[in-house]
């Protein structure tokens, strides 16, 4: 029997999508508005699954509580109120769209998870915007 734990988390940033190697002209074409060159924000929704067998001794696949401070540890704290162009390494060379963001935080998690437990990622850039990425 494989179950699904879910844990829900936010965090609020700022982003310009841009190509170094443009000009504005060419990046405002491609990324509109998005590639405002003074950033813009966003209320970022995120959701962690974690998929795998229950514990026979606890019955949790993965206990919330450890979720919760491994998300608010390699996720929150890295990037709630910064610039990811700016502040966050992972995005010094790679453009933050929310397919990228959503790879880094699956591989900042990935590695601190139980390697026999699937994992998902879920981030929601605005309320109708949102990607899944799933390790494949």
């Amino acid at each position: 029997m494989r179950i699904t734990v879910h844990r829900k988390a936010h965090f609020n940033a700022a982003h310009r999508l841009f190509r170094k190697d443009w000009d504005d002209s060419r990046n405002f074409e491609v990324f509109g508005k998005c590639s405002n060159p003074h950033y813009h924000g966003h209320n970022y929704e995120l959701i962690v699954s974690v998929t795998g067998e229950p514990d026979p001794e606890t019955g949790f696949v993965m206990d919330l509580k450890i979720l919760k401070d491994l998300i608010f540890e390699e996720i929150e704290e890295a990037f709630d109120h910064k610039n990811l162009n700016l502040e966050v390494p992972e995005f010094q060379d790679l453009i933050p769209t929310a397919e990228n963001i959503a790879v880094v935080i699956w591989n900042k998690l990935r590695k601190k998870i139980m390697q026999e437990h699937d994992l998902k990622v879920t981030l929601y850039e605005t309320p109708r915007n949102f990607v899944t990425y799933k390790g494949d």
